[in-house]
């Protein structure tokens, strides 16, 4: 199966057989020896890659996560083949409007947008706090905010929708 995941903004294609029970991965074209093993139900992983070890704290769904490894924070969104014919149909069709998500997991600082207010594409539409820093989510395209959907305060997850943008 293929996969498409985002780390960060930056694009990689996983492929991944199985072959008598044990998985082959390959990553941008690229063979890679790795296994892992679940340390607990709390998505704490073991991750043994071409021969260091590294441990994982993830958070998300199977679709947007966020793990975080020696304490740097990575953002992950999670495509296979059919979802991503799925998805560019429906960017296609939405031409930028849509959800924002919630990339990590955080508070709601502050709501800096109103509904029925048009934005740019890049500007900030809210704080959102997260391991102790303010992080401004941006509007990843020119539109019309068509709603606010948190509120100051308010605890998000990863995947939470923020705010809904329509087309301009």
């Amino acid at each position: 199966m293929k996969y498409f995941i985002t780390v960060n903004g930056k694009a990689h294609e996983v492929d991944v057989v199985e072959r008598l029970g044990e998985l082959a991965l390959a990553v941008d074209g690229k063979p890679l020896a790795i296994s892992y093993e679940e340390v607990d139900n709390l998505g704490q992983v073991a991750i043994l890659c071409e021969g260091r070890s590294f441990g994982v704290s993830i958070e998300g769904d199977e679709h947007q996560a966020s793990a975080t490894i020696a304490g740097h924070l990575y953002a992950v969104e999670i495509e296979d083949e059919r979802e991503r014919a799925a998805h560019a149909a429906e960017r296609a069709a939405a031409k930028g409007g849509g959800p924002v998500k919630s990339v990590m997991p955080g508070i709601v600082v502050k709501v800096l947008v109103r509904e029925g207010e048009t934005v740019a594409k890049g500007q900030p539409l809210l704080l959102l706090e997260a391991m102790k820093m303010q992080n401004e989510i941006a509007a990843p395209a020119a539109g019309v905010v068509a709603g606010i959907h948190v509120a100051p305060g308010q605890a998000v997850s990863t995947g939470a929708r923020l705010v809904t943008l329509s087309v301009a």
